[in-house]
């Protein structure tokens, strides 16, 4: 088996039959990691550094597979802070604000992204909605504030 330079799937070529698979196929026939369907309402709210939130996808998924987190966060202002070893992704749903990237202010509304990467010291004020996915799944140890 091959990827296939023209496509994201794999290719299987038996004589002159070829298959296409996708990515997630497994020889076992068992998906590489279980599907997750989740509705926020189906998990608690719960005060963050950053204001509400309710983790949607979270470290206690992890023997799902889940190499990521993704949490929808009510923000109500995020202090100054850093993680050595997580990538943060916001998506803003809902409201308006700013966020702090290593100093820079930068206006946010409704289908802004923010990437930030290990290191960027970071913070939000204003009142909005945003989904927070860390890459990987950022731990309680792997926050840092600034002095």
């Amino acid at each position: 088996m091959r990827p296939s330079s023209s496509t994201t799937a794999w290719r299987l070529s038996v004589s002159r039959v070829c298959l296409r698979l996708p990515r997630s196929f497994s020889m076992s026939g068992e998906p590489a990691s279980p599907a997750l369907v989740r509705h926020e309402g189906d998990v608690p709210r719960e005060r963050s550094s950053c204001g509400w939130r309710h983790r949607l996808i979270s470290r206690e998924d992890k023997p799902l597979g889940v190499a990521a987190w993704a949490h929808a966060v009510d923000i109500d202002g995020a202090k100054l802070h850093y993680h050595q070893l997580a990538t943060e992704l916001y998506y803003v749903l809902e409201g308006e604000g700013e966020v702090t990237l290593d100093g820079e202010v930068h206006p946010v509304r409704p289908g802004t992204v923010v990437h930030i990467p290990p290191g960027v010291v970071h913070g939000a004020s204003g009142r909005m909605r945003v989904l927070v996915v860390g890459i990987p799944d950022i731990a309680e140890d792997d926050i840092y504030f600034p002095e």
